[in-house]
């Protein structure tokens, strides 16, 4: 198995970095579009940023308590004073810590409804995303920037956003009160921040590079769990006795996400102890010019402690901020990565003026339909039929010459490159998706069976169904019996992907789900070619009914399934080099009649009539 992440081919997106890239998208329009998720809670953001205002400023007033308690109530003996003081100093601690759990509960609140509106638009994104995407790109993939990417940036929306406007009301209060204090000492304060840039920027960029890495090994983590732990992937696995070679896969990968989390943790480390340094410079220096001032009469020791201790409220926020800006680069991966999937158009997509199909002639038409999957491979060339409402068109030919991919265009799942379909005269792209695959009903060789009970999947088809309904279609299916002879009947667990169930009875419950869903248009892909005999005659006669008065159009490799098919279509290389019906096929020496005598045999005795 491939273990590479990739590309995601042509068509889904431009990229916003690779691999050989040194530096994120740091840019205006990235920070405006991040910000564009406040804009439904701008209410409380305001709040929010009132409640940091009276903060910051009530978180000045202990200092400057302090220097009236040391230059006035210590000196004078006042115990009036102090008691007052210290009272007020009190006061501001606690109503500070009170705003502050005010805050703290606007943050969560706000953060969690952003990260729940970016999920919800990443979902919805994806469920609009073309059949091409989801068999294109890798299996963990998705699944990764779903959970993990999205989850990773939840600080910053909890903490990053609120810490920054704290830090930059906090840096000038206390740096508008310093300079009324003392210029000279407030000057010398803030010659140290200039000292905190170099290494923020370049730790910035560490941090960006290996975020991108580990959520690269990430996604490799999960497509290795997807591949190897669903049900399919499972039993390959045990079947070729690849335990051994995925297990060690799964570690190597394990071990390189674990290594550049110690690398992104020690640099992290590093980094606070060369803050930690800076920090401690501007408080010697303020007792050593300050010492001198003293010493000069110019400065009180009330003052010297203050303009100390406000130096913290100075430094702090600007290693807040410096720590933010590194938290913020390394959050910009994992939003270049959501926003590179919010970038990929759908390519499918309803036209301004859609409308909904009218329920009237099914009459299904290919006109001149030509598709590619890569450019230069061309899948269907010059597809033209006619499928007339209320018949059987089979499709028949060796496998990879294009009869899925017809089948696959007309609830546009794809697009043709060239041509038109028509339903009753109307062009499919000019009608909505959801009314077009509304008339529709698919039926697959590999039946998809979600993990719950076989009501759950029947009622997947039509939610208001009653019981009887359900009953009725699964008689016409020929399924009934064999449901009420297990002992939780319809509420049975059918297991990931149905595996509780054989190939017949998942199909069987498949062609119960179309019925159930009632559509005008009927396609059924090779429904018969993977089912043992008996299966396959259970089977048939379920889909008689399922067909009865319907436009249909049957993939079939079992030429016995098709015989009473009203229009046959030969497919060779995505062209239709034969037409017509099974009797006028076989008068012909061409592909049909090679491939039926290569299942039957013998030359086929003609009947006609």
């Amino acid at each position: 198995m491939s273990r590479g992440v990739g590309g995601l081919g042509p068509g889904f997106g431009k990229l916003k970095f690779d691999d050989g890239s040194l530096h994120p998208d740091f840019s205006k329009a990235m920070l405006l579009r991040i910000a564009r998720y406040f804009i439904p809670y701008w209410q409380r953001t305001l709040l929010v940023l009132a409640v940091l205002s009276l903060t910051s400023v009530l978180g000045l007033l202990p200092p400057l308590l302090v220097q009236h308690i040391i230059d006035q109530a210590l000196p004078d003996k006042n115990m009036r004073l102090l008691a007052l003081l210290v009272g007020l100093s009190l006061a501001t601690t606690v109503i500070s810590g009170l705003l502050g759990v005010l805050q703290s509960y606007l943050n969560a609140v706000i953060s969690q409804n952003i990260v729940h509106d970016l999920k919800n638009q990443m979902y919805r994104h994806l469920q609009r995303m073309p059949l091409q995407f989801y068999s294109t790109v890798k299996p963990g993939e998705v699944i990764t920037r779903m959970t993990s990417d999205i989850t990773g940036i939840q600080s910053v929306f909890n903490s990053t956003v609120v810490s920054f406007a704290t830090n930059i009301l906090v840096l000038v209060s206390t740096a508008a009160t310093l300079m009324v204090m003392n210029w000279k000492l407030a000057l010398l304060s803030l010659l140290v921040i200039p000292l905190f840039i170099v290494p923020t920027r370049k730790m910035g960029n560490v941090r960006w590079k290996l975020a991108k890495e580990t959520q690269e090994q990430f996604a490799r983590q999960n497509q290795i769990i997807e591949e190897t732990l669903s049900i399919s992937g499972y039993l390959l696995m045990k079947l070729f006795t690849k335990e051994k070679a995925e297990y060690a896969a799964f570690r190597n990968t394990n071990a390189e996400v674990t290594r550049l989390q110690i690398r992104e943790s020690m640099a992290g480390r590093w980094f606070m102890m060369t803050m930690s340094t800076f920090t401690s410079l501007g408080p010697l220096l303020i007792y050593l010019y300050g010492g001198y001032l003293f010493i000069q009469g110019e400065l009180t020791v009330g003052a010297i402690v203050t303009f100390v201790a406000l130096l913290g409220r100075l430094y702090a926020p600007v290693m807040q901020m410096t720590n933010l800006y590194v938290d913020i680069k390394r959050s910009v991966a994992l939003f270049e990565r959501i926003f590179e999937y919010f970038d990929m158009e759908p390519g499918i997509a309803d036209l301004p003026d859609a409308a909904p199909l009218e329920d009237r002639d099914t009459e299904v038409r290919f006109e001149d339909v030509h598709f590619a999957y890569q450019e230069d491979k061309p899948a269907l060339r010059g597809i033209t039929f006619t499928a007339r409402a209320g018949t059987l068109t089979a499709l028949v030919g060796p496998s990879g010459a294009g009869k899925t991919t017809i089948t696959n265009l007309l609830p546009r799942l794809y697009d043709a490159s060239k041509g038109r379909i028509t339903i009753g005269g109307t062009d499919i792209r000019s009608v909505t998706l959801d009314s077009l695959r509304a008339k529709i009903g698919l039926v697959t060789q590999d039946t998809y069976l979600f993990n719950g009970t076989i009501r759950d999947n029947l009622l997947y088809a039509n939610a208001e169904a009653s019981e009887a309904e359900i009953i009725a279609a699964c008689r016409a299916a020929s399924i009934h019996e064999f449901i009420a002879g297990l002992p939780e009947g319809y509420d049975t667990i059918v297991g990931n992907r149905g595996i509780k169930l054989s190939g017949g009875e998942k199909q069987r419950l498949s062609i119960a789900r179309v019925l159930l869903k009632n559509p005008p248009i009927i396609i059924m892909d090779e429904a018969t070619s993977a089912l043992d005999t008996l299966s396959e005659h259970a089977i048939q006669q379920a889909m008689q009914l399922l067909l009865r008065d319907k436009t249909s159009l049957v993939i079939a490799h079992r030429l016995s399934t098709i015989r009473a098919a009203d229009n046959i279509l030969v497919i060779e290389d995505g062209v239709i080099i034969e037409e017509g019906t099974h009797v006028e096929l076989l008068e012909h020496s061409g592909l049909y009649r090679e491939l039926h005598d290569k299942q039957f045999g013998a030359k086929p005795q003609v009947v006609q009539g």
